[in-house]
């Protein structure tokens, strides 16, 4: 094999009909984006590993791609935006009052492990709204990630949405440490019950907040379980949290997304920085969520300014291959998009015809015909790189345009269309 044909594992090549899909993607999304009143950021690809260090309850450093710059500082391929958005809020806007809204796009790097079989170079998309601690910046947030998912062509999907304080709440009316916090999260985010029960066993967690910490793992599902989470505790901080996704869910249904909510007590992310609600999305065709995000009100303090904060990103290449599998075909000749042959002989008159499509707007690919080949190896060619039409142009007379999805074809003389 010649590794230097291969990428390696974990990465990939997109191309042809691929990239353009990924482009066309990227670009609805961002657009929904900026309606909101979003503005782009742009970070590196590489920062400090401080900037994703424990402390800041980012990805493990096991799984970050690391290596020195010349005066031997320790580098990392970013694997989380939010860090970077959290120092480029807590830099250049520290003394700004207003709620900041902005939005990026850029590739995170992941080093799992190889069995896994997920991407490790991935395309994030996605927006921060700092500064504005109210229930109506979650559901902004979350209104703006169910419209980015329709716009992309999506129609069956679920957004999920938790509240880590549920949990919190649970954990300090336990009075538990640290250390079992984290043993008990990891049981119930794997959903695996007999472990949970032992655990409880052993640290002698009182029956009623032991009943709800098993509970949690199957504590997901429409509005009615909220109502059944209320019921199980009366420490304060866990009902709070509970009263927080209500009154959320009164705002979401006023936008008329709420058919795409359920909610999952249980959902509690490995990266710790995450304050309040958090969220995934999910559809069929891919064992990966497409996008995350939650409340992040502490994260920026580690930067040296205090905001309350919210974002959500979309896994652009994850979001693809849901698209791909459910066979929802896009739109990416909304530009039109003509390939132009001729001959030596028309070559002047092409370059002509060229050059006004796109004063027009018209996207051209000018091709010399090659005799050995007929019209139809052109139309292929045109479906495969989404060309909408094919234009003949033989002579410097007459030409044909064949739209390459129907057959269809119209004659027009030059000197009309050139005049």
């Amino acid at each position: 094999m010649n590794t230097l044909l291969h990428t390696p594992e974990g990465v990939r090549d997109i191309y042809n009909r691929d990239c353009a899909r990924k482009l066309y993607i990227e670009d609805k999304i961002h657009q929904i984006i900026k309606s909101y009143g979003y503005q782009d950021v742009e970070a590196p690809s590489f920062e400090y590993f401080d900037i994703f260090n424990k402390e800041r309850g980012s990805v493990a450093s096991k799984e970050m791609y690391k290596f020195f710059d010349r005066e031997g500082n320790t580098l990392v391929l970013r694997p989380d935006m939010t860090p970077q958005i959290a120092r480029i809020a807590a830099k250049y806007y520290e003394n700004e009052e207003a709620p900041i809204k902005l939005c990026y796009k850029g590739k995170k790097f992941i080093n799992g492990s190889s069995y896994q079989g997920r991407l490790k170079e991935t395309t994030e998309l996605g927006a921060e709204l700092i500064g504005d601690a109210s229930v109506d910046s979650d559901a902004e947030v979350i209104v703006m990630l169910v419209e980015s998912l329709l716009a992309s062509g999506l129609s069956e999907f679920q957004v999920e949405i938790g509240q880590i304080n549920y949990f919190r709440g649970l954990v300090e009316e336990a009075g538990l440490s640290s250390e079992v916090e984290d043993e008990i999260l990891d049981m119930i985010k794997n959903k695996n019950y007999f472990g949970l029960e032992e655990l409880i066993s052993r640290y002698h967690i009182d029956k009623a907040v032991g009943d709800a910490f098993l509970k949690l793992p199957q504590m997901f599902g429409s509005m009615e379980i909220l109502d059944e989470a209320y019921a199980l505790t009366t420490n304060k901080t866990a009902r709070e949290a509970i009263l927080h996704l209500k009154e959320l869910h009164e705002i979401l249904k006023q936008y008329g997304i709420d058919r795409y909510v359920t909610y999952d007590l249980g959902m509690l992310n490995k990266l710790r920085y995450y304050t309040g609600i958090m969220f995934q999305a999910f559809t069929y065709g891919t064992g990966e969520y497409i996008a995350s995000g939650g409340r992040y009100d502490k994260l920026i303090r580690q930067f040296g300014k205090d905001k309350p904060s919210i974002g959500f990103c979309i896994t652009v290449d994850y979001l693809l291959i849901a698209l791909e599998r459910q066979k929802i075909r896009l739109d990416t000749e909304e530009k039109q998009s003509f390939l132009v042959l001729f001959s030596k002989e028309s070559r002047n008159t092409a370059v002509r015809l060229a050059k006004l499509y796109r004063s027009k707007n018209v996207n051209v690919n000018m091709m010399l015909w090659d005799e050995t080949k007929d019209l139809d190896f052109y139309l292929s060619y045109a479906g495969k790189h989404d060309i909408g039409h094919v234009v003949t142009v033989p002579d410097n007379e007459c030409m044909e345009m064949v739209q390459v999805r129907t057959g269809n074809v119209k004659k027009e003389k030059i000197s009309a269309i050139l005049e």
